[in-house]
């Protein structure tokens, strides 16, 4: 095959890669921070913010600089040898086909393993191309057998997990007679076990493109430690009495203030903000405050009736007038201002009733260690999983600039990276609400103690079973860990078991569509694209 020809096939395959990862951040992304947002640590905006930086950064520094040529292994490359044609518009049609059903089922708001979509279209353009002996089927080497069983393990282990840990702040805390004080004196403790399942989290699953992991387990362990340690240290001597004249005191204090509480004189109060704002207090919704999270762009929440009355006040007369810009802006800030947390809450109302509510204050003590893990979580995200579409894409360009055929690995260009970390962080600001809302308090109610202990759960599951060569799926995991969080309330009619039969349907259907999309858009694409590539100066 000559080198720049099928120009064609790579352009239709930066198109869909772009689609692939854009669904990554609309649908992986969106559910690493859905119980933040749904528990009311971080509102919407705040969470796209750190997102943002989170997901770009993880990928562009810590990302790994080669890829496979096909995922996981699952087909056998060497049939692909002199057929660098049919890999190079099987890929196309991969991306095709992942992208196809993620944003699907994000629309829908059902959350998917998109590494699994990728994997599964990859075994349809195996099957077409070379029949059904091409895919490994079997367990080992990641084979598809590993892939049905991650569906039933990753939910069930995360779920064992996170009800131990939810059940230990439970009971050392929120069910005792002072479950502040409680809160305040078990605080540096959850501070040490966050932080070591974080950092160990980072090094065995977020850092392929530095391998952290060559330095070796007892370096690891000493310097994992000796951060936890630090970070204890800093929840005694910073973090507790910043939270304290928040909660207590109810003063206007921001993140930034943290390092230096000591040296901060007392702030005003909230009822002097409302004096000086003109709102009367009643009005001021002090659950809702951004007490203890990042990038505090305003104190006060006015209720739903009170903004809405406002916009519509504001708004134009004639819509027609708006700007360009001004329709550019509300396509890009559409996503960010949803409803998450307060979203068709009627219509849960029962399940949510359902549910123990404990202490408001000592459940906002654990909003700042909610946000920690899913932001880290997110990091870790950004630097493995945007291989599920750089991947693919990496293999089309490497076809198209050599004719040759690829590699087992291939080296990654890095605007590839770039380009493909942009497209994630467009996909949750513009379209992650959807499965932010399915995975918010669709399922069960969720608060900060209950999403803090989703999230640590799912990182330590998919930390613990990728080092025991185990299947796990992080958006699987966060499924059954939150599903497990509302069963311990004792009570059968707190989890919405509808949706959960929907969202674990949405996983079986993942491998089969995806194949069947991509495999039947090889099936009609192909051999146009080899019909116009014989004719000179056609593709």
């Amino acid at each position: 095959m000559d080198s720049y020809s099928l120009t064609l096939v790579f352009i239709v395959g930066l198109i869909f890669a772009f689609m692939d990862a854009f669904g990554i951040g609309a649908n992986d992304v969106a559910n690493s921070f859905s119980t933040s947002v749904a528990s009311k640590s971080l509102t919407l905006k705040q969470a796209c913010f750190i997102a943002v930086f989170t997901e770009f950064l993880g990928a562009l520094l810590l990302g790994s600089h080669t890829a496979k040529t096909i995922r996981d292994g699952i087909v056998d490359l060497s049939k692909f040898q002199g057929k660098q044609d049919a890999l190079m518009v099987g890929m196309m049609c991969a991306l095709i086909g992942s992208s196809t059903w993620v944003l699907t089922a994000s629309k829908l708001g059902f959350p998917v393993s998109t590494t699994h979509s990728i994997i599964g279209a990859t075994i349809g353009i195996g099957i077409v191309i070379h029949g059904f002996g091409v895919v490994n089927w079997g367990w080992a080497n990641k084979g598809v057998l590993q892939i049905i069983t991650s569906w039933f393990l990753s939910p069930l282990v995360a779920g064992i997990i996170g009800a131990i840990i939810y059940c230990s702040v439970k009971y050392l805390v929120l069910k005792r007679k002072t479950p502040f004080k409680n809160g305040l004196r078990f605080i540096p403790v959850y501070f040490f076990i966050t932080v070591t399942i974080i950092i160990f989290f980072i090094v065995y699953k977020g850092t392929p493109g530095i391998n952290l992991t060559s330095l070796g387990f007892p370096i690891i362990l000493a310097v994992t430690l000796g951060i936890a340690f630090i970070a204890v240290l800093f929840a005694i001597f910073f973090y507790i009495p910043w939270v304290k004249r928040i909660i207590i005191n109810h003063e206007d204090l921001k993140f930034y203030h943290i390092p230096f509480i000591h040296f901060i004189g007392e702030h005003k109060h909230l009822s002097e903000i409302a004096l000086e704002s003109g709102i009367p207090e009643s009005k001021i919704d002090i659950m809702n405050i951004k007490k203890n999270s990042d990038i505090h762009e305003d104190i006060i929440n006015y209720s739903a009736k009170d903004i809405s009355n406002k916009m519509e006040k504001e708004q134009p007369k004639n819509e027609a007038n708006k700007s360009l810009s001004k329709k550019l802006g509300g396509i890009f800030t559409h996503g960010i201002n949803q409803e998450i947390a307060e979203y068709k809450n009627d219509e849960y109302k029962e399940m949510h009733d359902a549910a123990v509510k404990y202490d408001d204050n000592t459940e906002e003590l654990y909003s700042f260690l909610q946000i920690l893990t899913a932001s880290f979580a997110s990091f870790a995200h950004g630097s493995n999983d945007v291989a599920n579409a750089v991947g693919p894409l990496t293999t089309i360009y490497y076809i198209w600039c050599t004719g040759l055929n690829p590699d087992s690995t291939l080296s990654i260009p890095i605007w590839i990276l770039i380009f493909c970390a942009v497209a994630i962080d467009l996909g949750l600001i513009t379209y992650g609400y959807h499965v932010m809302r399915s995975l918010g308090n669709k399922i069960t109610l969720l608060t900060p103690t209950r999403g803090f202990s989703s999230e640590l759960s799912a990182c330590l599951t998919v930390l613990t079973c990728s080092r025991l060569s185990l299947p796990v799926s992080t958006t699987h995991c966060i499924t059954g860990s939150t599903t497990a969080i509302g069963l311990c309330n004792g009570n059968l009619k707190s989890v919405n078991w509808k949706l959960l039969l929907f969202c674990g349907f949405s996983w079986i259907l993942t491998l089969p569509i995806a194949g069947i999309i991509a495999g039947i858009t090889f099936k009609l694409l192909y051999p146009i694209f080899m019909y116009y590539s014989s004719v000179p100066n056609s593709i």
